[in-house]
């Protein structure tokens, strides 16, 4: 298929690769040139302008930061609705507001064009080995069109439903996923209170029922105090912001959520949002005077 492929970060490059890779025809567009460079060695057609990607492509793929970003290159100046024809695609795979993703497909379906909202979880490594977990949300036919090309990046897709449906997901999957990284977090600072081995602690925690993928890898993280992203913790930030968002608008109750939002909001008054959300454990430890400062 022709395909385009925008927001070439830690994950859209490789994820872009992939897709390039499983000799489709790909066409890219990045703010800053550099990010290009590789995808266009290997043959990808590097865009001018958003629209011009569009123009030639039936599906077009993105991965960029935030709901403001995600509406200004779909419909902004030069923007996708631009070029994009009647009958192609925009699968999103950022992590936005669910207001803003049916927005976006009503008003692609106003253009006859398709949209999903396919936010993913599994991180850099999950985009590099094509291992993503992928919550889509839209039309069933929409997403049985590009099932072909996801099935490229990831191992599990499952359709949640309408429009939006993804971004729901996605707010569940990091709702759980911050919180038991806090869990980890104040479970390691009070085995440092007692004086014992952490690593000791955490190894005897992942052959029992505490066991998860966040205790073995955001718990190895903090017995070796690194701090370096693997994902940015101004990302986990701004997830929770999202999800706040939306739970103080419904109405609903999140205790938990809320209290893990206070322990991102000090910790990106720290200094530390660049960095690995696994530095939450620097803030149950008093700051940047407690640990080694922002690494």
């Amino acid at each position: 298929m022709k395909v385009g492929f925008i927001g070439l970060g830690v994950m859209g490059a490789p994820m872009a690769g992939h897709l390039l890779g499983a000799g489709h025809e790909l066409a890219v567009w990045a703010r800053r040139p550099e990010a290009t460079a590789a995808l266009a060695a290997r043959g990808a057609h590097v865009s001018a302008t958003p629209a011009a990607l569009a123009a030639r492509c039936e599906v077009v793929f993105s991965i960029v930061t935030s709901s403001s970003d995600v509406e200004a290159l779909a419909f902004g100046h030069e923007g996708l609705a631009a070029g994009l024809a009647s009958g192609a695609v925009h699968v999103d795979m950022s992590t936005i507001a669910p207001a803003v993703a049916r927005e976006l497909a009503a008003r692609y379906a106003a253009r006859g064009i398709g949209w999903l909202d396919a936010p993913v979880s599994g991180g850099e490594q999950g985009a590099r080995d094509a291992t993503l977990a992928i919550m889509a949300g839209g039309e069933e036919a929409v997403l049985n069109k590009v099932r072909p090309l996801l099935a490229v990046l990831g191992q599990r897709i499952v359709h949640i439903g309408p429009a939006g449906a993804g971004q729901v997901a996605k707010a569940c999957n990091q709702m759980v996923m911050v919180n038991a990284i806090q869990a980890c977090a104040e479970a390691m600072h009070l085995a440092r209170a007692h004086g014992v081995d952490l690593a000791a602690v955490r190894q005897a925690l992942t052959g029992g029922s505490a066991a998860s993928r966040v205790l073995e890898v955001m718990g190895q993280r903090m017995v070796a105090r690194d701090f370096t992203a693997g994902i940015e913790a101004r990302l986990h930030h701004k997830d929770f912001g999202l999800l706040l968002a939306e739970a103080h608008r419904l109405g609903v109750p999140l205790p938990v959520a809320g209290q893990t939002a206070q322990q991102l909001n000090a910790l990106m008054a720290a200094g530390w949002g660049r960095n690995d959300t696994a530095s939450l454990l620097r803030v149950l430890e008093g700051g940047a005077g407690a640990g080694e400062g922002a690494l």
